[in-house]
């Protein structure tokens, strides 16, 4: 039985391998395993409100408390869960994939994630009750979770004592579920704020946009001679951001120049900080020239956040944006990482460029390969011999990666090198290998 659970909940293409019996199924299972009082958010995807209501009808025939908190953050999910005393929150939503995917991804009662262990036994009971008609059920409203998930976030930078008068930001909302408050908590902490894809319009999620397309919030930036400009998902669980330069500020630049600012100040818990195998060459021995410990994880925010927990560390976080400050949320969270950041900006008096000038960026490539099935990449001969030639010729000064995607029928090629030329070239020929032997 293929596992049900990805890397970041359940996910696929609406409507097919995400359709009302398995959400019908998920809301059952999550009574059970989980608890009664569930709180539900989603993203601005037009199939959300029909798996919405599968998931209340499942919780419903189980005897639970079902509450719409409507099109909020991720984070404000993990958060108002565990403020206000719910066993369990659930976001519908397939964070920065197409509109035609989505998913449902479960938080406990205290806003983390589900472990393996739990996510299978709920697997089990899905496969039980999957095809079992269900009574409609109703759920009741959670008025302005979507203010107090703002209100909270602003405390970054009340708690430093600095604003955002005077600064001029661009912002990507990419239709999602970041309209409502990314743009509006910016303005109210005094900048000046110009916004592009801030109608959560479900059809147009991600598409060209946010934080996988930064062109067009790049073009806005410079158009409007803007400071900095920030893009996010289509859940806001993820944030990355552009200099005024237009150099990509990622997730290892992000948790590059936090952790710095976070040990100047003495509040790095532990002088540690937890990234994943994806993070920058770069990135490791900058950490190094700050003597910063680095301990890395597998990719997966909530991979990042049992090493948080189990080592005592309050930063951690991705390559692709999801940062999680342990002071702040218990998951990834683009408004919070964007505050983050400005709020370095402010209380230095630096730029974003001068920021980054904390690391050093291996140039890198990386090539996705659809397959036929993820699980035939283990044990293959010919990839492996491939991937040991690339190790060798890369030695020291660079490093291969090649890992099935948790979430997509991909398998990820990454290499660094020392120069671009190099980096791709390696990477594109284990990619063939991988395409010649379990290419779709």
């Amino acid at each position: 039985m293929a596992r049900l659970f990805g890397t970041d909940g359940v996910r696929g293409v609406a409507g097919e391998e995400l359709d009302r019996d398995l959400a019908v199924a998920l809301g059952r299972a999550a009574v059970r395993k989980i608890g009664k009082r569930i709180f539900i958010g989603r993203d601005s995807r037009e199939s959300g409100p029909m798996l919405e209501q599968a998931l209340i009808d499942g919780i419903c025939a189980e005897g639970g408390q079902p509450a719409i908190v409507g099109i909020v953050p991720t984070p404000a999910i993990a958060l108002i869960t565990r403020e206000m005393g719910a066993d369990c929150g659930i976001v519908i939503s397939a964070s920065h994939n197409p509109p035609e995917y989505n998913g449902i991804k479960f938080f406990d009662g205290d806003g983390y994630k589900l472990p393996d262990e739990l996510e299978d036994e709920m697997q089990v009971i899905v496969e039980e009750l999957r095809g079992e008609e269900v009574e409609p059920g109703q759920a009741r409203p959670v008025p302005n979770a979507a203010l107090y998930y703002a209100n909270h976030a602003a405390a970054v930078l009340q708690e430093r004592g600095v604003d955002l008068s005077g600064m001029k930001i661009a912002v990507d909302c990419a239709h999602g579920a970041s309209c409502e408050t990314t743009p509006a908590t910016l303005r109210a902490l005094g900048a000046e704020v110009f916004v592009i894809n801030a109608d959560p319009d479900g059809s147009e999620i991600n598409v060209g946009c946010g934080s996988t397309h930064l062109e067009p919030v790049k073009f806005l930036m410079e158009s409007r001679d803007a400071d900095i400009a920030i893009a996010h998902d289509g859940d806001a669980d993820r944030m990355l951001a552009l200099a005024p330069d237009g150099t990509v500020i990622d997730g290892d630049f992000l948790l590059a120049i936090c952790a710095k600012d976070l040990k100047e100040r003495g509040l790095l818990d532990n002088n540690l900080v937890v990234s994943t195998v994806m993070a920058n060459l770069g990135f490791q021995l900058a950490m190094k020239r700050e003597g910063i410990d680095v301990i890395t994880t597998k990719v997966g925010d909530r991979y990042v956040l049992e090493a948080m927990r189990e080592r005592g560390a309050v930063l951690g976080g991705e390559q692709s944006g999801h940062i999680i400050f342990g002071k702040r949320n218990t998951t990834g969270d683009g408004l919070v990482s964007a505050l983050e950041l400005l709020g370095v900006i402010a209380a230095s008096g630096k730029t974003a460029t001068e920021l980054m000038g904390v690391m050093e960026k291996f140039p890198q490539a990386l090539v996705n390969v659809r397959v036929t099935d993820r699980t035939l990449y283990e044990g293959n001969e010919a990839i492996a011999a491939a991937e040991a030639a690339a190790i060798e010729e890369l030695g020291d000064e660079g490093r291969l990666l090649v890992r099935p995607s948790g979430t997509e029928p991909l398998i990820r090629v990454m290499v660094e090198a020392r120069t671009q030329e190099e980096a791709d070239e390696i990477a594109n020929r284990v990619a063939d290998v991988v395409i010649d032997q379990i290419g779709a």
